[in-house]
């Protein structure tokens, strides 16, 4: 199984899991926002030129993701890091 990256910023509560090779710059051609009301909260779907989900931007994300995801996560925040 391959590891999946995962960032963290506390100071903004926001948590991005990268599902792309480390090495691999891909960027995002297209950003999809999940409904709001759906999910209670924000969290945004990035795929590159290709159709292909890259990413997975979670707002609030204390709220959204299990607790030892965000503990094991690479920090953002100057706290953390």
């Amino acid at each position: 199984m391959t590891d999946v990256r995962v960032t963290y910023d506390e100071t903004v509560n926001a948590a991005y899991i990268h599902l792309t090779q480390p090495q691999a710059h891909v960027t995002s051609a297209r950003m999809y926002p999940c409904d709001p009301v759906d999910v209670d909260g924000m969290i945004n779907l990035d795929f590159d030129e290709h159709g292909r989900l890259i990413g997975i931007e979670v707002l609030a994300a204390s709220s959204k993701l299990p607790e030892h995801l965000l503990q094991s996560a690479e920090r953002l925040d100057t706290e953390g890091a």
